[in-house]
């Protein structure tokens, strides 16, 4: 945006006066006022479906967390059969830390489904749980309805994690911001106080996009979605 504002300064310069008249003068500033109001739109559009997916990305966690804990609280009211299932949970609640919150490297990072993860493992021993009795059948039941939110949030968020915001759309928002900071200078010398001023809106366009680019990607920056409501769930898990 500032480089945009050095190219309407040295437009001005370059120009030769009949470029500049008054009629030139009103056709840009109609222009930059519809290019605006467009990326004002398009701002406030962006910010709030950002904000909207963060929310809904940490509610998620929340209720992940929420799940995990009434899930050992019913494979540890199954009895002693369960205790290596809570034991092969708790492996895997790390691996999915790890996976989502990009605690490993990528080339590290095991597979995220499919036969033989530990997800897969847990799913299964859920399924291998005898009955015996009604009340443990009745528990086996439980644990796999829990177990399922579980497996389709931890596949969402993983997917969510690395989505971001489409480059397109961030090339051409910034191509409008620039486009104005160039007409804000093509007919208006740069004095101090309006090198400040344009310095302070810049600043605050730029500001604006970097909170949009940290809520979309809500699992790592300086604005991401804190783990520790699963991490807290952890030492509830047999060790």
């Amino acid at each position: 945006m500032l480089l945009g504002a050095v190219i309407g300064v040295l437009l001005r310069r370059r120009l030769p006066n009949h470029h500049l008249d008054d009629h030139a003068r009103d056709i840009v500033r109609l222009g930059a006022g519809l290019v605006g109001t467009i990326a004002a739109l398009v701002l406030g559009l962006l910010i709030n479906s950002a904000s909207s997916i963060y929310e809904a990305q940490r509610a998620e966690v929340r209720q992940i967390a929420a799940n995990l804990i009434l899930l050992d609280a019913v494979l540890d009211q199954y009895g002693p059969e369960a205790k290596p299932l809570r034991s092969l949970l708790r492996v895997a609640v790390d691996q999915m830390i790890e996976r989502i919150w990009h605690d490993r490297p990528a080339s590290e990072n095991l597979a995220l489904y499919g036969s033989g993860t530990l997800a897969s493992e847990v799913y299964a021993g859920l399924h291998a749980l005898p009955g015996g009795t009604a009340v443990k059948s009745a528990l086996a039941t439980q644990a796999l309805q829990l177990a399922l939110p579980i497996s389709q949030a931890r596949l969402a968020l993983f997917e969510q994690s690395s989505s971001g915001l489409p480059l397109p759309v961030l090339i051409v928002l910034i191509f409008w911001l620039t486009v104005l900071f160039a007409s804000y200078c093509l007919f208006s010398p740069v004095n101090p106080t309006s090198a400040v001023a344009l310095g302070l809106v810049a600043l605050s366009a730029a500001a604006a996009l970097f909170l949009i680019l940290e809520m979309v990607e809500p699992f790592s920056g300086l604005m991401q979605i804190s783990s520790a409501p699963i991490r807290a769930a952890l030492p509830s898990l047999a060790p």
